[in-house]
């Protein structure tokens, strides 16, 4: 009979954040008071300014704008209180009805403000571009520059106010039934009903039979739910294409670019070049598949750990916290003293618990509140790694917030993921820099690799999923279980190049990735995020403690100018169509370092 496999203690048992600062529970009766209260100050904004927005001066807009941000501070506490129970028991009833009751709340108040919108974007461009030039808008500018970008692409009042209330029931209603489902699924491994992130935590691994039961778990429960996430999936999609249509956007993924602040040309250039990079994915699994002395790597294969001692050891809660600690306060004591906060302060939710959502994020909060961040702490190597890209978003959320307010600490999902991985790179290189054995450090760097070929391969492959599903779905209509397993088969094994073999199993691990329907075409994201730190990385070794301070200056500028101008005080050229190659390149390189340095660990295994 095979051993069991429970989860072993991590001292993260008991991490878990303080809500305090919002509400002191789910019935609090100040939550029905303050949503009165933000109601009644709606209603008289809606007063003061409705129909008289294209007669403000610059200084009557100003206040306007001063009064929109305060509101939405004070309506971001409601929403977010209700969200960060929610995530820790998706299944827990009092939970799921605040949640619901907050997203209710969340669209009337949208239906609210959106004459303001809709008034300031009629706005002759000429009459805007006078406003937006006077120097007491200078705060606002940028965000009052960036909501006229969808004037092509907004309805009438009432058609607004429709599809925010119908999105209540529609979209969001789909996406909280998938969060739950997932919420609730239990993959049964030697005995063992686990989790989600229990399971997926057994493929890093170092014993390759636990890894081939745990895919097998998965496969299994996925094939279970596969009625239910085929639905889901396709009404998203079918939902999506509606929309764009209302609102005539070119493609599925415009919608997207437009948020993201990027042109869809400078999209198709990121996807254009990792896409003709996969080959740097065969090289590093060919050079793996040696290492371990397999015939070949199988796709539960493809995160295990190299077989160096403490490999797969459990890295302890504390230790954790220390190591990225220390990494954060050698780049930046000021870095290390925000980071420090979510310790001290309760701002993080690290525990293992029934029902909690999987994977990590920080949540960005109000001005009145901070950020939070939640993750599923295994003690595997990774979660360490997780831990410092988290916290890498939670600083940069702090030093935006402070520095810009509420609307304008908004970055885009391309540059929001710049200081996640930067921190996990810092954390990597400290790591590195402190190993005197080789062979560690091997290990360490394959594991880097593969983390950035989740975060830009993987990801873009994702993308090509994405792509084809969206696209299918509008072209033939509804698909099948087998249709969309059949495009992520296809679109993973392009990224392989055949260095893996992606079996038939494997057509069910679509089905569980939140980014799908949560935030449509977002994945892209993550490899623009990681090849621009590969390249702000290179440009801090050359630097030294120069590129401190600038660094920290564009994390506190948030979303207050358009990223390529943001990123320009770095020395980056965002717009530059052979920026990314040179991301790609560093990748390339350390595929190479990999190599060397495996050839000097390992000399017996290339004298064949």
């Amino acid at each position: 009979m095979s051993e069991a496999t429970s989860q072993p203690a991590t001292g993260a048992e008991n991490i878990v954040w303080d809500l305090s600062i919002f509400y002191s529970g789910p019935e609090d009766p100040a939550i029905e008071a303050d949503m009165a209260a933000i109601d009644a100050d709606i209603a008289a904004f809606a007063d003061d300014y409705r129909g008289q927005v294209a007669g403000l001066d610059a200084a009557g807009l100003l206040a306007a704008m001063e009064r929109i941000e305060a509101l939405l501070d004070r309506v971001y506490r409601l929403e977010m209180f209700a969200q960060m129970l929610y995530v820790t028991d998706t299944n827990n009833p009092t939970f799921g009805a605040l949640m619901q009751k907050l997203t209710e709340y969340a669209a009337r108040v949208q239906q609210g403000l959106l004459f303001f919108e809709l008034e300031w974007t009629a706005l002759d461009d000429a009459a805007a571009a006078a406003l937006l030039a006077q120097p007491e808008l200078a705060h606002f500018r940028h965000y009052l520059e960036a909501e006229r970008r969808y004037k092509p692409h907004l309805l009438s009042e009432p058609e607004e106010k429709l599809l925010v209330e119908k999105a209540v029931t529609g979209r969001e209603a789909w996406n909280r039934f998938f969060n739950q489902l997932m919420g609730a699924s239990r993959y049964e491994l030697r005995g063992e009903q686990l989790t989600q992130s229990e399971v997926l935590s057994k493929l890093f691994d170092t014993d390759r039979e636990l890894r081939r039961e745990a895919a097998a778990a998965v496969t299994a429960g996925l094939q279970d739910q596969a009625m239910q996430l085929t639905y889901v999936f396709n009404v998203l999609a079918a939902d999506k294409a509606s929309e764009d249509r209302q609102r005539d956007y070119d493609t599925w993924v415009s919608s997207r670019n437009l948020s993201n602040k990027v042109a869809d040309d400078v999209v198709e250039a990121l996807v254009e070049a990792v896409t003709a990079n996969y080959d740097i994915v065969a090289e590093h699994y060919e050079l793996k598949r040696r290492l371990l002395g397999y015939d070949e790597l199988l796709h539960y294969d493809r995160n295990s750990p190299l077989p160096v001692p403490d490999s797969d050891r459990v890295y302890p809660w504390e230790e954790a916290r220390d190591i990225v600690q220390q990494a954060y306060q050698a780049f930046s004591p000021r870095m290390a003293e925000i980071s420090q906060r979510f310790f001290d302060e309760g701002w993080i939710h690290a525990a293992l618990a029934p029902g909690k959502m999987g994977g990590a994020f920080s949540a960005s909060g109000p001005v009145s509140a901070h950020p939070f961040i939640m993750m599923n702490y295994t003690g595997r190597e990774r979660d360490v790694s997780t831990l410092a890209h988290e916290l890498g978003h939670g600083v940069h959320q702090v030093l935006a917030t402070e520095t810009q307010g509420l609307l304008n600490a908004q970055t885009p999902l391309t540059t929001a993921e710049m200081a996640s991985t930067f921190g996990e790179m810092l954390v990597f290189n400290d790591l590195m820099e402190r190993e005197p054995d080789a062979e560690a450090r091997l290990a360490m760097l394959a594991a880097k690799i593969e983390d950035s070929f989740g975060t830009i391969f993987r990801q873009v492959a994702m993308n090509r999923f994405e792509h084809g599903y969206h696209n299918a779905r509008r072209e033939t209509g509804e698909l099948s279980a087998e249709q969309l397993g059949d495009i992520w088969l296809e679109t993973q094994r392009d990224m392989f190049q055949g260095s893996v073999n992606i079996g038939e199993d494997y057509g069910h691990w679509w089905s569980y990735v939140p980014h799908f329907l949560n935030v449509p075409g977002y994945v892209y994201a993550y490899a623009f995020g990681e090849l621009l730190v590969l390249a702000l990385f290179r440009l801090y070794q050359q630097r030294g403690a120069d590129f401190v301070p600038d660094y920290l200056d564009v994390l506190a500028a948030g979303g207050s100018d358009w990223p390529h101008n943001i990123l320009a005080r770095l020395g980056v050229d965002l717009t530059d169509p052979e920026f990314w190659n040179e991301g790609l390149a560093i990748l390339r390189d350390m595929v190479r370092l990999e190599e060397k340095l495996a050839r000097e660990v390992y000399p017996e295994k290339f004298s064949a």
